[in-house]
């Protein structure tokens, strides 16, 4: 299986040359003022793809998602796209499940403070094997440009415990990439680098079913 990941494209991901893959993943962000519009425009464009599975999850400023309620949260999903929020779904035996929730000042959406957010990750189920998240977990490609680590310390325990074959996650501009500890494949799939251009390409991975 192929999963295609993006990340953080802020209204701009019609510029994005997206390679085929058999899951199209997007860790949050897709859009920059969080409203209505912008998240139709989104989940318009994400249901136009040519993979088999799309799925994805809110960031920061994905404010509109925040405030609606389920009823009108289906009134806009496209019935080809997955929107994981603290739930999962299991494409072909792989089980991805997904969580907006950031550590962040209250004046973002989805944000917790770092011990109410812990359990949110609780919920995570022992058996995920790809998950999707917007924060990183702390001190995995989560340094400021100030190189201080804002990455979620209660995430990277439930990650450590549960290992998942990927965790892919967004967030963080400066620190576009993959790394392997542990046996576990950390992604930061952001298609924004730290100067906000839409310059980092789609990373692919090879799920080993």
């Amino acid at each position: 299986m192929n999963i295609i990941c993006i990340s953080d494209t802020h209204n701009q991901h019609r510029l994005l040359n997206i390679p085929y893959g058999e899951v199209l993943v997007h860790t949050g962000d897709f859009t920059e003022g969080g409203t209505k519009r912008e998240v139709v425009d989104f989940f318009k464009w994400f249901a136009q793809q040519p993979h088999p599975y799309k799925v994805c999850i809110a960031g920061n400023h994905e404010f509109y998602l925040e405030k609606i309620n389920t009823t009108q949260l289906a009134e806009i999903i496209p019935s080809n796209v997955h929107y994981l929020f603290q739930s999962s779904i299991c494409i072909e035996n792989v089980k991805f499940w997904g969580s907006p929730y950031s550590p962040i000042n209250s004046r973002w959406a989805f944000s917790k403070t770092s011990n109410a957010i812990a359990k949110h990750w609780e919920k995570i189920p022992q058996d995920t094997d790809v998950l999707l998240t917007h924060t990183p977990p702390y001190n995995i490609l989560d340094e400021s440009e100030a190189e201080v680590a804002l990455g979620c310390e209660h995430l990277r325990k439930r990650v450590e415990k549960i290992q998942p074959q990927f965790h892919i996650f967004g967030h963080l501009h400066n620190n576009y990439g993959k790394i392997s500890r542990n046996k576990i494949t950390y992604v930061n799939a952001t298609s924004f680098n730290k100067n906000s251009k839409l310059i980092n390409s789609p990373i692919k991975l090879r799920y080993l079913l």
